[in-house]
This record gives C-alpha cells, sequence and structure tokens, in this order.
C-alpha cells in the first residue's frame, strides 16, 4: 500500500470537519470532568492534610493514619484515572482517530516489484 502525506490545506479541511469537531467533544466531554474531578481529589487532600493535622494523623492500625491512607489512595486513584482513560481512548478516540486518518491518507494499492 502506497499512501500520500497530506498538504496543509488538507489539515485545515479535515480540522473543521464535522467529524474531527465530534472526535474532539468527545474528548473534552470525557477528559475535562475527570481532570477536574482528580484535581479536585487532589486539593482536597492537600488542604485536608494542611489544615486538619488533627484528623489526618488519626491513626487507624499501628502506624498507618489517616494520612498515610488518602497519600495513597491518590496514587491509587492516578492509575483508576489513568486505566479509565485507556479505555477510553481504546474504544472511543482510536477508532474516530483511524477513520479521520484513512480519510486524510490517499492509498492505493502498490504495484509489485519484479
Amino acid at each position: 500500500m502506497k499512501s500520500t502525506t497530506p498538504t496543509s490545506e488538507e489539515f485545515l479541511e479535515v480540522s473543521e470537519s464535522a467529524q474531527f469537531l465530534e472526535l474532539r467533544s468527545t474528548f473534552r466531554k470525557f477528559a475535562f470532568p475527570l481532570t477536574f474531578a482528580f484535581l479536585a481529589w487532589f486539593i482536597f487532600y492537600i488542604v485536608t492534610a494542611t489544615f486538619a493535622t488533627d484528623f489526618v494523623s488519626q491513626r487507624l492500625y499501628g502506624a498507618i493514619n489517616v494520612g498515610m491512607v488518602l497519600g495513597l489512595a491518590q496514587f491509587a486513584t492516578a492509575g483508576l484515572v489513568t486505566w479509565i482513560y485507556v479505555r477510553f481512548a481504546d474504544t472511543k478516540l482510536d477508532p474516530a482517530t483511524a477513520a479521520l486518518r484513512d480519510s486524510m491518507t490517499n492509498t492505493t494499492p502498490e504495484s509489485p516489484v519484479a
């Protein structure tokens, strides 16, 4: 298969197409709320650790206190957000991106070289 590289005019045309605008909208509707939720959770953790020291220093089990649990939950949440995004990208964004890429790239079969 031989493909041609799209021109800058073709990139501009695609960036204004309904298919691209839908892809961008889909991404934003997913990414912005998820980012906001994670940042709110992170800010809650920082503010709690800074101003509610009596609360975060409460021991839960042995040397483990509320602050440690909340801190470890930050790592778990980051992993969860990453996993959710990867699943979303694999099922929603990647197929739409591939379709856009295919529409921009003129694909023609190459003749076999003898």
